[in-house]
C-alpha cells in the first residue's frame, strides 16, 4: 500500500509538472499580434526618389488634417498596442525619448513628422511611456562601399546615371497620391493596399539593380542587396531586440514603402503575429 501511495504521488506531481510545462510552452510560442502602418512623410523632407514640388504638398498642422489624424490615432487606439515603434534611426533615442516627454507633460507642440502626429499622440493616448526607434542603414559590401565612396569617380557617376535614367522607368510603379484632393486616410488606404505594396518591391528589382560593370558582374543586385534588403532586415531585427511579454501588441509607423519588405517578414515569422490595418483604416470622415 505504500509504494502504491509513492507511485500515485508520483504520477500526480508528473502531472502537475507536465501541465505546467505545457502552459508556460503554450505563453511562449504564442505569437505577438503586430499592426504595420505604412505612411507618406508627413513633413516631405523630400529624400526619396519621389520629390513632391510646394504646391503638391500639404500641411498637417491645418485644422482639416489635425481633424483627420485625430480620427486616425482613435481608430489605431482599437488595436490596443502597448509597443509603438517609428522610422527614426536607433541613435535618436535619447532624444526622441526626451521630446516624447515634454509632450507627456504638456510642454511640447508636435511637429510635422508622422512618428510625433500619430506616434507620439496614440502612445500619450494610451498611457505608453516609450516610443521605439528601431531604424538602421544597411550595410554594402566592400566593393559597393568603395563605389559610393568617391562621387567624382567615373564609376560613381556612371552608375549614379543609372540610379536615375534607365530603360525601365516605365515600368516603375508609384500609385499617384490623394492627400491633397481626399485627404490623409484615404492616402494611408492607398499606400497600405497589398496590391500596392507588392507591386511597390518591384521597383527595387529593375533598373538599376541590373546595372552592371562588365556585363557579367552583380555591381546593381549588391548594391540594392545593402540599401534595402539588408536595411529591412536590420529595422526587423532591431524590433525583435525589444523586449516582450504575452501581453504585448506591437504597432509599427514606417514609410509604406518599408511594407513591401517587412509585412512579409512578419507574416513569415513565428515570433508574430500580423494583423489587416485595413481594419483601422475604414473610418468615416
Amino acid at each position: 500500500m505504500k509504494n502504491l501511495f509513492r507511485v500515485k504521488h508520483v504520477l500526480i506531481l508528473l502531472c502537475s509538472v507536465m501541465s505546467s510545462w505545457g502552459i508556460a510552452q503554450e505563453h511562449m510560442s504564442k505569437p505577438i499580434p503586430v499592426l504595420t502602418l505604412g505612411t507618406f512623410h508627413f513633413d516631405f523632407p523630400n529624400l526619396d526618389k519621389i520629390q513632391y514640388a510646394k504646391d503638391e504638398m500639404i500641411d498637417v498642422l491645418e485644422p482639416r488634417y489635425q481633424d483627420e489624424i485625430n480620427k486616425l490615432v482613435n481608430a489605431l487606439s482599437e488595436f490596443a498596442p502597448t509597443i509603438i515603434v517609428i522610422e527614426r534611426p536607433v541613435k535618436m533615442q535619447a532624444e526622441i525619448d526626451s521630446l516624447y516627454k515634454l509632450y507627456q507633460e504638456d510642454k511640447y507642440f508636435l511637429h510635422r513628422g508622422e512618428y510625433e502626429q500619430i506616434g507620439f499622440r496614440l502612445a500619450k493616448k494610451l498611457g505608453i511611456n516609450r516610443i521605439y526607434c528601431v531604424d538602421e542603414w544597411g550595410k554594402h559590401y566592400n566593393d559597393i562601399a568603395e563605389l559610393l565612396e568617391d562621387e567624382n569617380s567615373d564609376d560613381f557617376i556612371q552608375f549614379e546615371n543609372s540610379f536615375y535614367n534607365h530603360p525601365d522607368s516605365i515600368k516603375e510603379y508609384y500609385p499617384e497620391s490623394v492627400f491633397k484632393e481626399y485627404g490623409i486616410i484615404p492616402e494611408l488606404i492607398l499606400l497600405n493596399n497589398p496590391e500596392n505594396i507588392k507591386r511597390s518591391l518591384g521597383n527595387y528589382l529593375i533598373g538599376h539593380f541590373k546595372y552592371e560593370v562588365n556585363g557579367d558582374d552583380f555591381t546593381g543586385v549588391d548594391f540594392e542587396t545593402g540599401r534595402w534588403f539588408n536595411r529591412n532586415l536590420r529595422i526587423f531585427r532591431n524590433i525583435q531586440r525589444i523586449k516582450t511579454d504575452t501581453k504585448d501588441r506591437i504597432l509599427v509607423i514606417f514609410g509604406s514603402g518599408h511594407m513591401n519588405i517587412l509585412n512579409y517578414l512578419f507574416e513569415c515569422s513565428p515570433e508574430y503575429c500580423l494583423y489587416d490595418v485595413s481594419n483601422y483604416l475604414n473610418i468615416q470622415n
